[in-house]
């Protein structure tokens, strides 16, 4: 290890392998793989009658193991006179037409066309690695011009990001074919192999350039090309099969059950991805049965949004529960077709085991585990792009509870439910009331020509529920409040769920919502039954700014002030709501907007504690007043605010007089329709508690 550069610069300096050779003395250095490893794929583009150029030989044993296998017009150059010096007196007499000359690859003496093929073993790293790739450019373009119609650049490389780029881009540009070999399982031992994956840059002069770049990948030596269009996809391949061999080199060496590793694999095909797994361990110390050292668990379609599969928290919960040293989470990808489990089971099995903790026998056989035993069931009804929030597809899924839901996914961020509504089959709807709690094994999937409505009487979103509930404090359903009008102003329309339950249960209510995404409301009306009218109006504009503009108008005042907005930057602390709607002067706009009795309710998702208590503190300077409700499993809580601030009143006291009203508050749902809401007012406000 001492022998390799302090820094990426050295690698082009003739001084630094000058020096290196010297230190290496008589023993070869085999970078990257020796024969035994690239022989497979170099025998299939280097022929045997073959004039070959071997540009950066060093004292690597390569050349002479080919030339003693029937490779005699082998020219070998380097930049280093020891090394040349060195090799060619090694070779005088046991292999007299093996010829080793100081040359610079930048500029050679040899004729146009005076080759068949040019042999490179890393020696285009070397060179990319100087500023801007000078040399490697000077270099390749010396290649291009001694290789003749038909010759082959074939170029052993790490395949980092910029020198890849540069070598594609020029052979491209050249109208000559590229091809990768990765050779990941090809090149050593585990213990002594590269962190990243050794490849194989095969390209191929043609005498007219080709109009269209052909461009391929192939796993291992023998692996079927798959053909990509364009430089940027065959960047990204090179990258997840770098990820990989990252990934697996570190899996088979350590554990650590704080990390969130992933990995995603793609469809060879296709190139979309098919599975993403994520790997967690048990922590130091566990107590796991001997027996239980490995297992993949195989998370139902339509289930990867959910807590226990999607966050860290829960996948270390679900650990812990399946008592593995090392749990594989597999989560399958949307417009991906899946026959069964026993189909996925051997789609995955052939690289289980590289995922294996340290120490495990490569023979050791690993379960499978799931939910009921089945894939469970996913629908795509809609798929279409928004200006300002990107993809988006709607889709019926079958949840762990038996019933059916359509959600809105904004594919930035998969394993987000922007909204979330249940639905009703028409031959089920008159069962409603039956509600059954139990996890159901999957027996068929619904018929796509099924009749489903949306059930507007359940909320899906247990932050919902909990600001349904929160009208408690206003005393809505109470006798003093029997006949008074609500006001509510809600930024964040979704799915139009929460609005809709409000104007279809909440007794003289009227709401307003402010929505910024045009694509969003039409959504929610195509797909999620939203049907505004008189009572319940969509703006669509800046949520932000009709605040602004409501205060400076200062004709309305709402009841009610909602913000359920979510943050399209996941790189913060805080997902939901943007920063900058908890501004002290945003927060003080919105309390000059409600009525005496006014109430202001916030969606919080905050992961950041310093960031959580920074809000806290801001919200408390302009409301005296906060009650707040976590949400179960989730990171979601509900944030009540009141600008009154009763000092009659002791903590106890304002609970329950808010659970009192809670009472009021459910029986007042039930009263003004004859449909019945599914929620539970009283359980909802047990677990209020004061700020």
């Amino acid at each position: 290890m001492s022998l390799l550069p302090c820094s990426a610069e050295e690698f082009s300096s003739a001084e630094y392998w000058e020096k290196f050779f010297k230190k290496r003395g008589e023993k070869a250095f085999e970078w990257y793989g020796d024969y035994n490893s690239l022989c497979g794929v170099l025998h299939k583009y280097i022929k045997v009658p073959d004039q070959v150029l071997v540009v950066g030989c060093g004292n690597s044993e390569l050349s002479e193991q080919l030339y003693d296998v029937g490779y005699k017009h082998l020219t070998n150059i380097d930049i280093s006179e020891t090394v040349v010096t060195h090799m060619s007196q090694r070779n005088a007499e046991r292999r007299p037409g093996l010829i080793f000359q100081q040359v610079d690859a930048t500029q050679t003496p040899y004729e146009d066309s005076s080759f068949q093929a040019v042999l490179d073993k890393g020696t285009l790293d070397a060179m990319a690695s100087e500023e801007e790739g000078m040399l490697a450019r000077s270099m390749l373009t010396e290649v291009g011009r001694v290789l003749s119609v038909g010759g082959r650049y074939v170029c052993v490389t790490l395949a980092q990001e910029s020198v890849i780029r540069l070598a594609v881009e020029h052979f491209v540009q050249l109208g000559w074919a590229v091809r990768l070999h990765c050779l990941q399982e090809e090149c050593g031992k585990e213990e002594d192999s590269f962190a990243l994956p050794v490849f194989v840059l095969v390209c191929t002069k043609f005498r007219q350039p080709m109009p269209s770049p052909i461009l391929e990948m192939c796993l291992g030596e023998d692996g079927a090309p798959t053909r990509l269009s364009r430089v940027p996809e065959l960047l990204s391949a090179v990258r997840e099969r770098q990820a990989y061999s990252v990934l697996r080199k570190r899996l088979r060496t350590e554990t650590d059950s704080s990390s969130n590793l992933s990995l995603t694999l793609s469809h060879v095909k296709t190139g979309l991805p098919r599975y993403t797994l994520t790997i967690q361990d048990c922590p130091p110390g566990a107590k796991v049965p001997r027996s239980n050292q490995f297992a993949v668990f195989i998370v139902p379609q339509g289930s990867e949004t959910a807590w226990l599969y999607s966050s860290t928290e829960g996948r270390k919960q679900l650990a812990a529960s399946a008592n593995f040293r090392r749990l594989v989470v597999v989560a399958m990808h949307r417009n991906q077709e899946y026959t069964d489990m026993q189909a996925v089971q051997s789609e995955l099995s052939p690289m289980v085991m590289d995922l294996a903790p340290p120490g495990m026998p490569a023979n050791q056989q690993v379960p499978f585990l799931s939910v009921g035993g089945d894939l469970g069931w996913r629908e795509e009804v809609s798929r279409g792009v928004s200006e300002l929030s990107g993809e988006y597809c709607v889709e019926n899924v079958r949840g762990e509870d038996g019933e059916l839901y359509r959600r809105l996914i904004f594919l930035s961020n998969a394993t987000l439910v922007q909204s979330e509504s249940r639905l009703v089959s028409s031959h089920t709807a008159s069962s409603q009331k039956k509600k059954n709690k139990k996890k159901v094994k999957q027996t068929a999937a619904p018929k796509p020509s099924l009749s489903l409505s949306v059930d507007s009487g359940f909320l899906c979103c247990a932050h919902h529920e909990v600001m349904v509930a929160g009208l408690a404090m206003l005393g809505v359903g109470t006798p003093q409040s029997k006949d008074a009008p609500l006001s509510v102003h809600l930024v964040g329309l979704g799915g139009g769920s929460l609005p809709q339950f409000l104007r279809d249960f909440v007794p003289n209510v009227s709401v307003e919502v402010v929505e910024l995404d045009p694509v969003v409301f039409e959504v929610a009306k195509e797909w999620f039954a939203f049907r505004p009218d008189d009572r319940l109006t969509v703006t669509l504009g800046d949520g932000l700014e009709r605040i602004t503009a409501l205060q400076a108008e200062g004709s309305r005042l709402f009841d009610v002030v909602m913000f359920d907005v979510d943050s399209k930057d996941s790189s913060v602390g805080m997902s939901c709501p943007p920063a900058a709607f908890v501004e002290t002067s945003i927060l003080q706009k919105v309390r000059s907007l409600l009525t005496p009795r006014g109430l202001f309710m916030l969606n919080l998702v905050c992961r950041d504690s310093a960031l959580r208590k920074s809000v806290l503190e801001r919200l408390s300077a302009v409301f005296p007043t906060i009650l707040s409700r976590k949400i179960e499993d989730e990171v979601n809580e509900v944030l009540l605010c009141s600008p009154g601030e009763n000092k009659t009143l002791d903590a106890a006291h304002i609970l329950q007089s808010v659970k009192q009203a809670g009472e009021s508050l459910q029986t007042a749902l039930r009263s003004g329709t004859s449909r019945k809401p599914h929620i539970d007012i009283t359980e909802l406000l047990k677990d209020l508690k004061i700020e």
